[in-house]
């Protein structure tokens, strides 16, 4: 018998006889009720297969609840980039069949330096009519930035509100035929059977010819071993208001454009890495701004449906707790150096918690994938890319399981 055991607060046991019974039998299991345990469900759901999702939360609350909502497609590479261009379609479809937005808004990339132009150029090039070149004075008739020296259009983009998105798509799951998603249950134990999984939730037992585990930075509460695989990260996001008069033909082009997206992301994204520019890019950091740097700013900035705009992200020093102000600081300059404005407004603070891989060989995209144990397979999406990477990649597991 294999017996994993969370931490005292998820070992609570609902008593709450006015909720629902869960399904004795079911075909998958899905632990979490993010963006990857959702996907999984609902590729199941498709499937024809009868599937069940548990989550500790009372909605969804976990890190891709909080993250901006840009789905990343174009920027992505190998593995990560054939998953991403299978969740955009899914994105869209599913967003139709549930009843929720889904903007095909597009980023723009905004270079203010010619070696940053350059490393764009090199992108443009790999992606060979899903990525466009932009003059000075084309990323201006997109969004006010008036120190660009160009930018590229990526017109595959996304954009949702991740929180709301969720769920929905969580509702919409729970009402159709052999799906069923219970909030406020907590997994467990875990003992392989014959062929089968017992799980054991805070709500009682379920017995499952398949388990997928996907709560993200948590996983290590379940399963120790997967969990030294992974080392959490705190990203910090702010809401500020619109930074731009209203009314203007500025501020409606940050409302209704695209996602704005700077610089810094060059050296994160993994489209990017191919580009033997991109070594003047972060030498031109490593001097003139280290801060930017150090706190691995990755500035995009995405209009909400109330005018306000989600800021993100930057990275809070992992040996002081709390929120960082040096770091929101970096992300309110950086946002008014590239819309030529004076310091943003800010509504509302929050951070998420997102994995990054630990340095280990062949770890070259962001899936940590692992099997425990028989029929339980744990999916883990590191560098916060489960939004933009999840639909595409639950159909791979999907594969292998059933």
């Amino acid at each position: 018998m294999y017996a994993v055991h969370l931490l005292g607060q998820i070992l609570d046991v609902n008593h709450d006889s006015t909720l629902p019974p869960l399904p004795a039998k079911v075909d998958l299991a899905v632990v979490g009720a993010g963006a990857v345990g959702l996907a999984h469900a609902v590729e199941a759901h498709v499937r024809g297969l009868s599937v069940l999702v548990v989550d500790a939360a009372q909605r969804p609350a976990g890190s891709t609840a909080r993250r901006g909502g840009h789905v990343a497609i174009t920027t992505q590479d190998s593995t990560a980039l054939a998953c991403a261009l299978a969740s955009r379609e899914r994105w869209l479809k599913l967003g139709r069949e549930a009843g929720f937005g889904v903007r095909e808004s597009g980023a723009v990339v905004v270079a203010r330096h010619v070696d940053e132009l350059a490393v764009l150029d090199d992108l443009v090039a790999a992606r060979a009519g899903d990525a466009t070149l932009l003059t000075g004075q084309e990323v201006a008739d997109h969004a006010p930035a008036p120190d660009a020296v160009g930018g590229a259009l990526l017109p595959l983009d996304l954009r949702v509100e991740p929180a709301s998105a969720l769920g929905i798509i969580a509702d919409w799951l729970g009402g159709r035929p052999q799906a069923h998603v219970a909030w406020t249950t907590a997994a467990q134990t875990f003992d392989a059977g014959s062929g089968c999984t017992l799980l054991r939730t805070s709500r009682g037992e379920v017995v499952a010819k398949r388990v997928v585990v996907a709560v993200g930075h948590d996983v290590g509460q379940l399963f120790g071993e997967v969990g030294d695989r992974l080392l959490p990260v705190r990203r910090q996001m702010l809401r500020i208001s619109s930074p731009l008069p209203d009314g203007g033909r500025a501020a409606e082009r940050v409302a209704a454009g695209p996602v704005l997206v700077g610089a810094s992301t060059l050296l994160r994204d993994s489209a990017y890495l191919h580009s033997r520019a991109l070594g003047e890019v972060r030498e031109r950091l490593r001097t003139r701004h280290p801060d930017l740097l150090a706190a691995e700013i990755h500035l995009t900035l995405a209009a909400q449906p109330d005018g306000s705009v989600v800021v993100g992200d930057g990275r809070a020093p992992a040996d002081a707790p709390g929120r960082s102000e040096d770091v929101d600081e970096l992300l309110l300059r950086e946002t008014a150096a590239l819309l030529g404005t004076g310091r943003p407004t800010v509504r509302s603070r929050w951070s998420a918690t997102e994995v990054v891989r630990a340095p280990e060989p062949g770890a070259d995209d962001p899936f940590v994938l692992t099997e425990p144990m028989p029929g339980v397979r744990t999916v883990t999406v590191a560098d916060g890319l489960a939004t933009t990477t999840a639909l595409g990649l639950a159909p791979r597991m999907l594969d292998s399981l059933f």
